[in-house]
């Protein structure tokens, strides 16, 4: 092994992982930021009927559930140490309610109407309510989504988090997603709080009915905040299904970022979803030529399945890129995003292992129906991903919600990679050997998320980096450093340094590592963990700093290739796996939040 350095294995628990020994200030808990339930109506509309937000909590925990569609028991392999059970806020549970005879949407002409159709198709009441997201049918929303009607359905949701909420075990948090989807392009955020039910109560959810933009949803939670003292994230996801408008460089009116605009946005968006079940957001080989590893579970398509460019604003790295240089000419930051993985799953049940992956709608549940699923998600163009971890104090709240506030967080695209990165002026090649890696970080450096600012004497930053391979799944195979950074004329700039590596490979001339390998078996799918390493650790010093330049450095750990889930399915379906038109392995990986450099 070439540049890092080789430890035992960790031990994972079930309710979190923790920091290496002398380092209880921290603790690393996993967890699902964006999961739907049979109260989004989507997740109704694809068949999940029954799997209540108080059902996805309890499989989150580890409690057995039953199945909804195979009617067996189950449990998670895995139970996770928080959830977001983040259901659209848009007409929130009104299918489940219909079946209910709620007799406050029966009272109205719509409900009654709805009723009767939900009783003959139920798919079809989806179909008639999705008109109401481009701008047609707006009637019906004086009966469907009056502030009584969505102030019950937020009660049974507020009501079901803190009934599953126990502190320093499970974290159960509050939330909803922000659906807005101009013509299609997806600026969808989830929100969530760290408030209890009582603060929870005082508010109702903002929902893309009352407006579309983002700024609108931020003015909502600055009110929100200061009448009930509620605190609030909210993270972007699928970006890269947003035509370039997530992180565009112009407002929603296509005007110009003001300074006003960027304070605004860095303040209730710290983090974003890098990776879930519609794709990754990271970057593109179109965007990124010289990453070799850029075009990971890439799904350039917008909601409806229609294909759309890798435009610039539709990728974090870019995003990350487009901030240093509204930085250096307004004097913020925009887009200083920390990463976290989640699942997007409408079945609620959070599912990232290859092998166990259920998908992400309740019509895919069932192995067998795959090679008949033509919906505007098939399932095997979707990824198995992902998670979130985050480096804690405790498993409470308050203590994980600070986390996200501090971008000490990072995404995987589902394993349980545990990482950790620090940045600094001092770390030395010994401190990658020592037993206590955060002891260290957090006495010299800054972790991910961090900032640095003012290099004594120019001194180029080092950082300090530790990653671990999930004990259920592939060795690792290396680790990079993604830095950026933008020139004095305004213009970006992205490298890939590839910092240690498993094995006895070398760089050649050009400084290109040779690939890890595979052991994949695609006639079984089965793997052997005979190549990589279990651990890998460096201390990585900026070889091209330019203190007068600003910059970001992000880490990527790669795993070794193990089977993807389309070709765990091939096999057990016995069918050519070529069927699939997907891949049949997988580097699974986890990317940190950035450390920022400022001169």
């Amino acid at each position: 092994m070439r540049n890092a350095v080789m430890w035992a294995v960790l031990g994972v628990s079930a309710l979190g992982l923790a920091g290496q020994a002398g380092s209880a200030e921290k603790h690393l808990y996993w967890g699902d930021t964006h999961l739907h339930t049979s109260y989004s109506i989507d997740a109704y509309a694809t068949g999940n009927y029954v799997t209540d937000p108080d059902t996805a909590f309890r499989y989150a925990r580890g409690l057995p559930i039953i199945n909804p569609v195979t009617h067996e028991k189950i449990r998670a392999q895995r139970p996770l140490d928080f959830l977001v059970v983040s259901d659209h806020a848009e007409l929130m549970q009104l299918q489940v309610r219909l079946d209910e005879e709620d007799p406050d949407l029966l009272a109205t002409p719509t409900g009654r109407r709805l009723e009767q159709l939900q009783k003959q198709n139920k798919r079809a009441v989806f179909g008639e309510v999705g008109q109401i997201i481009q701008g047609k049918g707006r009637e019906m929303l004086t009966d469907l989504a009056s502030d009584k009607v969505l102030g019950d359905a937020w009660q049974r949701q507020v009501e079901m988090a803190d009934a599953n909420n126990v502190p320093g075990k499970f974290t159960a948090f509050i939330g909803w997603e922000w659906s807005s989807a101009p013509d299609w392009s997806n600026l969808h955020r989830v929100i969530f709080t760290s408030a209890d039910g009582a603060t929870a109560r005082k508010f109702l959810p903002y929902t893309s009915y009352v407006s579309n933009k983002p700024e609108d949803l931020w003015a909502y939670l600055d009110r929100t905040t200061k009448e009930t003292g509620a605190q609030f994230v909210a993270i972007p996801h699928n970006s890269n299904m947003s035509n370039g408008k997530m992180f565009d460089r112009v407002d929603s009116e296509g005007r110009p970022i003001t300074a006003e605009y960027a304070r605004e946005r860095a303040r209730w968006e710290p983090v974003m979803e890098i990776a879930q079940s519609k794709g990754t957001s990271e970057t593109d080989p179109a965007l990124s030529p010289n990453d070799e590893f850029a075009g990971f579970e890439i799904r350039n398509k917008l909601l409806p399945g229609t294909p759309t460019p890798a435009y610039p604003g539709s990728f974090g790295r870019t995003a990350l890129l487009q901030g240093l240089a509204f930085e250096q000419s307004l004097g913020v930051n925009p887009y200083k995003l920390g990463f976290v993985g989640s699942t997007d799953s409408h079945t609620g049940m959070t599912s990232t292992d290859e092998f166990h992956f259920y998908g992400k709608l309740e019509s895919q549940i069932t192995t067998t129906d795959r090679p008949q699923d033509r919906g505007a998600f098939p399932i095997w163009e979707l990824s198995a991903a992902g998670l979130a971890g985050v480096w804690a104090e405790e498993n409470t709240r308050q203590s994980l919600f600070d986390a996200f506030r501090r971008k000490e967080v990072y995404g995987t695209s589902g394993p349980r990679i545990a990482l950790r990165v620090f940045g600094g002026f001092g770390f030395r090649p010994a401190d990658a050997k020592a037993v206590d890696i955060g002891a260290i970080g957090y006495q010299h450096g800054v972790p991910m998320g961090g900032d640095l600012t003012k290099a004594p004497r120019g001194q180029a930053p080092s950082f300090l980096v530790h990653a671990s391979k999930d004990e259920l799944s592939g060795n690792l195979d290396r680790l990079q450093m993604i830095k950026g950074w933008v020139d004095a004329a305004g213009r970006t700039h992205e490298k890939v340094y590839d910092i240690a590596w498993s094995g006895k490979r070398h760089p050649d001339a050009q400084g290109h590592l040779p690939p890890v390998g595979s052991t994949v078996d695609v006639k079984t799918a089965l793997y052997t963990n005979t190549i990589g390493d279990a651990q890998l650790a460096a201390v990585w010093r900026d070889p091209d700093f330019d203190p007068k330049v600003r910059a970001f450095y992000y880490v990527r750990v790669l795993e070794i290739p193990t089977p993807r889930q389309s070709l765990y399915d091939a096999v057990a379906l016995k069918i050519d796996p070529a069927v699939t038109k997907a891949p049949l392995t997988i580097q699974e990986r986890a990317w940190s939040s950035p450390i920022w450099y400022t001169p």
